[in-house]
């Protein structure tokens, strides 16, 4: 995928379904997202993204533990914790090469849900989940976050839809209709208020593992 500073309009209803494989999802929402960020890799990453108390270079290093901590819940499997990954980052890093760590990160995770048997759940705090909602958390984790540090550097770029419809309706069954799948993800993440509706101050998504309707 090319990268853009090009914001992508909200279009259509969120739908309950999408064509592409949730590997080919997370993908797409890696070269996305890496692709306005390294546009910014050269501004201010100690400013505090948008609408956090966390710097730019702080949601970045979360990103990437958050990422292949996922991965890494998929092939330990706990029943009732987290796993112990990271000892430390190095924060004089510099931005670039956090952002190939960030990639690392998400092939990791994309590299994990291909792998991982479809019966197969792993613990989180939001919700015993499988494969296809790690993916899905992956996708939202670089979604949301890549959107809060653009804001903060000055870019141009929102959710595109074709991601945010598949992560709220794996997600966020609570997601209201009548809005574009970006502005809904970025609302039901608490980052952006809707009409008629206000920006949410307290909020999570719904990794369990929901059988189909009949």
């Amino acid at each position: 995928m090319t990268p853009t500073t090009t914001t992508h309009p909200a279009s259509g209803p969120v739908t309950a379904s999408t064509a592409a494989p949730w590997t080919d999802l997370l993908a797409a929402a890696t070269d996305d997202c890496l692709g306005v960020l390294l546009e910014g890799a050269d501004r201010d990453w100690s400013l505090p993204a948008h609408a956090l108390d966390w710097s730019c270079r702080e949601v970045l290093d979360h990103l990437a533990l958050g990422l292949t901590g996922y991965a890494g819940l998929l092939v330990a499997r706990p029943d009732d914790r987290y796993i112990t990954l990271f000892a430390s980052l190095d924060p004089r890093a510099p931005v670039p090469a956090c952002l190939e760590g960030l990639r690392i990160a998400a092939s990791l995770l994309a590299s994990t849900v291909r792998d991982t048997p479809a019966e197969a759940r792993a613990w989180h705090p939001w919700g015993h989940s499988d494969a296809t909602g790690f993916a899905a958390m992956g996708i939202t984790e670089l979604a949301v976050h890549t959107h809060d540090i653009a804001r903060a550097l000055g870019l141009s770029w929102a959710p595109p839809d074709d991601l945010a419809s598949g992560v709220l309706a794996r997600l966020f069954p609570d997601a209201p209709s009548g809005h574009g799948p970006s502005d809904t993800l970025l609302w039901c993440t608490g980052r952006v208020p809707l009409p008629g509706l206000p920006r949410r101050t307290d909020w999570q998504w719904d990794g369990t593992v929901h059988s189909p309707a009949p």
